[in-house]
């Protein structure tokens, strides 16, 4: 008789149960050290700031400084791999938008799985677009400017920020309802283009409203319609893609917070909880509001709301991008 296996198969789960014993003691002391906040793009953009608004109130919920971290680059997919493969301890966690669903269909070879590489810890915010045009072109509502489209179609300039941009999924979605191509010219962000917008140089641009909204209320630009189905409070007069004819229109850029995969459930807990509690924070929310930022429903700040929705979006832009052949 081999007297080896039975021993072994002790040791195994002794040490196993060490393990669980040991995860449970960490997850009970979590956290002990600050906690790493990860944004996949640089410093001032509406995901960082979004960022920086909720680490304060989770700071103070968990205990310990919760330390905004950007990491720009390849639309968000140096950010995602480098929160995939770090220790799943709840000391990195991650807040992206909805290019956490586009990136399968834009990259060929994804160094992560956004289904299988991370935990969900909870939707955050949408923020909505308008479609702007520039204040010289001849268009005065949108009816005038998909007649102009029809007939002018390539002579039509439309920006966006680069390949797999939300501001570029935006166009194509419009250009599709309208049955037209114009001629689209990326930038390197939407900042450029809004600039290019502001000075004439391009014709029209799909952007969010985080920094359109000013120069939309100094008569700066012309607005031709909100992307999402409900109008906005902030342009209350504007009417929505949708009720003026584009049916089902609806993009507006969401965010969620995740964390590695193999993350302590406690932990995810202690960090859901404190989202949570910064989403509910007075000053939060009076704060997105004067940006037109929405706050998710409460029944969406969770992992599995967050599973789900990445899950349906991954599916609802991964033809839309395949179509149109992004990126060239």
């Amino acid at each position: 008789m081999n007297l080896n296996k039975p021993l072994n198969a002790l040791l195994a789960s002794v040490l196993g149960v060490g393990v669980l014993l040991s995860g449970a003691v960490n997850a009970q002391n979590y956290p002990d050290k600050p906690v790493t906040l990860v944004v996949p793009f640089a410093a001032g953009g509406p995901t960082d700031s979004i960022a920086r608004l909720i680490a304060v109130p989770m700071g103070k919920s968990l205990g310990q400084t919760v330390v905004v971290e950007n990491a720009p680059g390849a639309g968000g997919t140096v950010a995602s791999n480098k929160v995939a493969k770090a220790k799943p301890d709840g000391y990195m966690i991650y807040i992206h938008h909805m290019g956490m669903a586009t990136a399968q269909a834009l990259y060929d070879k994804l160094p992560y799985d956004p289904m299988k590489d991370f935990e969900y810890i909870g939707q955050v915010a949408d923020v909505p677009m308008v479609l702007l045009g520039r204040k010289n072109l001849p268009p005065n509502n949108f009816k005038e400017l998909e007649a102009y489209i029809k007939t002018n179609k390539e002579k039509v300039t439309m920006a966006n920020a680069g390949p797999g941009a939300v501001s570029q999924l935006c166009g194509l979605i419009f250009q599709s309802k309208l049955g037209v191509r114009v001629t689209t010219v990326p930038y390197k962000g939407t900042g450029p283009a809004l600039t290019d917008l502001l000075g004439g140089q391009v014709d029209i641009l799909c952007d969010q409203t985080t920094q359109t909204i000013p120069y939309i209320k100094d008569n700066r630009v012309k607005v031709y319609g909100v992307t999402t189905p409900k109008r906005l409070s902030a342009l209350p007069n504007v009417p929505t893609l949708d009720e003026q004819g584009l049916k089902g229109f609806d993009v507006k850029v969401w965010h969620g917070v995740y964390a590695p995969k193999g993350t302590p459930k406690p932990v995810l807990d202690k960090i859901n909880a404190a989202l949570k509690k910064a989403l509910a924070d007075p000053d939060v929310k009076a704060r997105l509001d004067s940006s037109n930022i929405d706050i998710v429903p409460v029944a969406k700040q969770n992992g599995p709301a967050l599973q789900a929705h990445l899950d349906a979006e991954i599916n609802r832009w991964g033809p839309i991008i395949r179509k149109a052949n992004i990126p060239d």
